[in-house]
């Protein structure tokens, strides 16, 4: 039966890739000049959100953001979630109203005309490079003091075994909440890896719900206390994963 839905399918990876690209050409002078200066930022975030709600919407889905307590829309976060395929990225946007910065891999910038816009409005990381990854605190720093968020997806790769319900979380977000002295924000995709996983024949329009969690405060915290937090973070995000199977 699975097979009669192929051509669906097919019809469907291809319609998200237009629906990536399409808008992002239309659209392209207003993206060009809102990156033009850094302090311009918050603009490019708007139409990048209201490019997020084309790429969502246009698939059939339709983001479900579950507020457990009220976020601080002029407060600067380290925003965190659980990575489990491509449309995390459109539905961090759509969750979060706060101006903020993804940190992401620099292979993404290869991406045609996405990569263009990526490469200039994120915080690429070599993670192979030591260098890159000091430059990444540097960059964090000068978003931080214009007032934006920094936004990273804490297991760094999406799992390739299906049965991984979340992988390890590496240091990096944690640390850098820390020595910035950022609360973090975690997030909850409970519904991405069914909706939209990287197995090109499945996936189905549908809701796609979101628990934003209350901030967890990192003032006077030190980097011992790293692994502790990173830990707690971990807990909270598989616990809702594991609740909602």
């Amino acid at each position: 039966m699975k097979y009669l839905l192929y051509p669906f399918y097919i019809i469907w990876r291809i319609w998200f890739y237009l629906l990536i690209i399409i808008p992002i050409i239309v659209m392209s002078p207003a993206l060009i000049i809102s990156l033009l200066k850094e302090s311009w930022y918050p603009s490019f975030f708007k139409i990048a959100r209201f490019w997020a709600k084309i790429v969502l919407y246009g698939m059939g889905f339709y983001p479900k953001i579950k507020h457990l307590t009220a976020v601080n829309e002029k407060q600067s976060f380290m925003i965190v979630a659980n990575h489990t395929c491509m449309t995390d990225v459109m539905l961090m946007l759509i969750a979060v109203k706060n101006p903020f910065v993804f940190v992401g891999k620099k292979e993404l910038s290869k991406y045609p005309i996405f990569g263009f816009f990526y490469k200039r409005s994120s915080i690429l990381v070599d993670r192979k490079s030591k260098k890159s990854r000091f430059e990444v605190f540097q960059r964090a720093q000068s978003r931080i003091n214009q007032g934006l968020s920094i936004c990273i997806f804490p297991e760094g790769l999406v799992p390739d075994d299906k049965s991984i319900v979340l992988s390890p979380f590496k240091d990096g977000a944690f640390r850098l909440a820390i020595e910035h002295q950022l609360p973090i924000l975690p997030l909850s995709f409970l519904d991405n890896k069914r909706r939209f996983s990287y197995e090109f024949f499945s996936g189905s329009p549908g809701p796609m719900r979101v628990i934003v969690h209350p901030a967890i405060a990192t003032k006077d915290l030190t980097i011992d206390d790293k692994d502790q937090i990173k830990d707690m973070v971990w807990e909270l995000i598989y616990r809702d994963l594991e609740n909602n199977q």
